[in-house]
Formats: structure tokens, C-alpha cells, sequence
């Protein structure tokens, strides 16, 4: 399982790169792990208002159907629509591939995700208590 240094993480399993106001949303390694071969994609609707931890689409895989939620408050000003064609990008690159950018209206929503540190301890604990 891949972690990737310098971003947020939130405890359901999204990463979150951050440049200036616009927050980059995707699914982590582990996620898409556990997930299995990705078959869809539900993308939220541009210019949708979020709030931090809000549902903002729908992944569904062989073995499940996953909510995927906000990791901050904003308003969603891109979406990946590649992924509407090709939902296996998510399990070929998971880091490489955002599903939203969101334009953040409250940076302090930052202060509630995971360093990479944490995250992993977050998911050894999930591999050990057996989710």
C-alpha cells in the first residue's frame, strides 16, 4: 500500500492535495485496494455547493458500492470526466487521478484530516481490526 508524502487525508479514505484556495479530491491506494476493480464513477455536479463530509459521489466496484465524501467545505469547480469512461484509473493510479477539485471556503477544515503519518496508523489499524 502506497502513501503519499505532502498530502491531507480523511479518515474515509480520500486524499487531498491542496494548492492555494482549490483542494484536489481523490481516493487513496488503500481505498481502491479494498475497493477492488472499479467499475464506476458518480462524479459530483459542477459548481455544487459541499460541506466537510458531506456525500459527494458514488464508487462502485466488483465488491461494493462506496460513498465517497468531502474532505472540506467549498464549492466544486472541476471534475475528472475521464473517469465517467475509464473508472479503472482509480485503481491504475489512485494519486495520479482526482476525482473533484473544490474550491475551499474554509481552510480551517484542513485542521480536521491526516498527515501521511497518521494515516498510516489509521490504516494498520483498519488491517488488524479487520475493518
Amino acid at each position: 500500500m502506497k502513501i503519499q508524502e505532502g498530502l491531507y487525508y480523511s479518515v474515509e479514505h480520500e486524499w487531498l492535495r491542496v494548492e492555494d484556495d482549490k483542494a484536489y479530491v481523490g481516493i487513496t491506494d488503500f481505498a481502491q485496494q479494498h475497493l477492488g476493480d472499479i467499475v464506476f464513477v458518480e462524479l459530483p455536479e459542477l459548481d455544487e455547493a459541499v460541506e466537510a463530509g458531506g456525500q459527494i459521489g458514488v464508487i462502485e466496484s466488483v465488491k461494493a458500492v462506496s460513498s465517497m465524501f468531502s474532505p472540506v467545505s467549498g464549492t466544486i469547480i472541476e471534475v475528472n470526466e475521464e473517469l465517467e469512461n475509464a473508472p479503472e484509473l482509480l485503481n491504475e493510479d489512485p494519486y495520479g487521478q482526482h476525482i473533484a477539485v473544490i474550491k475551499m471556503n474554509n481552510t480551517a477544515d484542513l485542521d480536521g484530516l491526516l498527515n501521511e503519518t497518521q494515516y498510516s496508523e489509521l490504516c494498520e489499524k483498519e488491517e488488524q481490526g479487520g475493518e
